[in-house]
C-alpha cells in the first residue's frame, strides 16, 4: 500500500470512531412519557423520568427506569413482550396481544427513521 491509502484508511478508521463515539455519549433525556391502553382504553400515562413499576390489571408488569421502559412479567404464554426490548423513543411500543395490552412512548425523544423509511 501506499503512503496516500494509509493515509485514507486512517481517515476512515477516524471518522467512523467520532461517529461511534457520538451514538454512545449522546443521552437518552428520559422525559418523554409512556402510555399504556388495555382493550383499546387508555389504562394511564406515566414520566420516563421517575422509575417506577406499574401493575397493568394483574396480567402485565411494566418496569420504567433509566428514561426506558419495558415488560418484566405477563400471564400470557409466548411472552413476546417480556422478551421485547425496553422503548423510550416517541412512536416505540410493546404490544401483549393476548392480554390486549399496548405500552407507547407518546413523548420525548424523536425515533431515527430508516432507509426505507425516507
Amino acid at each position: 500500500m501506499k503512503k496516500n491509502d494509509w493515509i485514507l484508511a486512517v481517515v476512515i478508521v477516524v471518522i467512523a470512531a467520532v461517529i461511534l463515539l457520538f451514538q454512545f455519549t449522546r443521552g437518552n433525556s428520559g422525559s418523554g412519557e409512556v402510555s399504556v391502553s388495555v382493550d383499546g382504553g387508555v389504562f394511564g400515562t406515566y414520566s420516563l423520568s421517575e422509575d417506577q413499576t406499574v401493575d397493568i390489571n394483574g396480567t402485565n408488569r411494566l418496569v420504567i427506569e433509566n428514561g426506558t421502559a419495558r415488560m418484566e412479567w405477563a400471564d400470557c404464554p409466548d411472552q413476546i413482550c417480556v422478551e421485547h426490548r425496553a422503548v423510550s423513543r416517541v412512536g416505540e411500543s410493546i404490544i401483549c396481544l393476548p392480554n390486549q395490552v399496548v405500552v407507547s412512548v407518546v413523548s420525548g425523544e424523536e425515533a431515527e427513521l430508516d432507509g426505507v423509511v425516507r
